[in-house]
């Protein structure tokens, strides 16, 4: 399996999904504070996504 750096965008999106999660666990988020562990779930699959495929 060859791996590649995801690209910048993809990155930024992962770390804000990631931060949203530990945000919502802490304080009320409409949306987050009730999936807070499916949207840090969420932010690892798009990472390891963009790990795998190449030029994403």
């Amino acid at each position: 399996m060859n791996l590649s750096a995801p690209t910048m965008p993809i990155f930024i999106i992962a770390v804000v999904l990631a931060a949203l999660a530990v945000i919502g666990k802490f304080s009320a988020l409409p949306f987050v504070t009730e999936n807070g562990f499916w949207v840090a779930v969420v932010a690892f699959v798009v990472l390891a996504l963009g790990n795998i495929l190449k030029g994403v």
